[in-house]
């Protein structure tokens, strides 16, 4: 298998939002054909998340020749299973949180959601205006450090 034939197998890529204490998806985004995918506070981002604890280019997605990794660029930091990564391989299914305490996203690779928005290939600043999917994610520390998510 060729290169191409590898990067054509796993270059769809479906993050989903999940509910902070639920985990039941919120909202989808399926990218075809991308070689990285920004997320972050500002509207450059491929994903735009509005969160306290989001920096406005918090972490990427990279489309390696071996996989997808995420990297983190956040000051509030990226975590895997609890654990601040810098720079990871990504797994099918797996889950990261941008902040200890911030927005929860599963990675599916190869599946595409049917009911997420769809993304063709871009440059973010090519398109800020046209189909951005903007997410508003609130977070205010409660006076015993919990947090006060909003209710569906």
């Amino acid at each position: 298998m060729t290169f191409g034939e590898i990067s054509n197998v796993i270059s769809v890529i479906t993050l989903t939002l999940l509910h902070p204490t639920q985990s039941v998806p919120i909202q989808s985004w399926t990218f075809e054909s991308e070689s990285a995918i920004k997320i972050g506070r500002s509207t450059d981002n491929h994903v735009v998340m509005y969160s306290a604890v989001v920096s406005r280019h918090h972490v990427e997605l990279i489309n390696q020749p071996e996989g997808w990794e995420i990297v983190n660029y956040g000051t509030n930091g990226t975590y895997v299973e609890g654990k601040p990564i810098t720079q990871v391989g990504v797994e099918d299914g797996m889950v990261f949180r941008l902040g200890e305490s911030g927005p929860k996203i599963r990675i599916r690779i190869g599946v595409g959601d049917p009911n997420a928005s769809r993304t063709q290939s871009r440059s973010p600043r090519s398109q800020q205006s046209k189909n951005k999917e903007r997410v508003t994610f609130i977070t205010k520390p409660k006076k015993n450090n919990q947090l006060d998510f909003p209710s569906e």
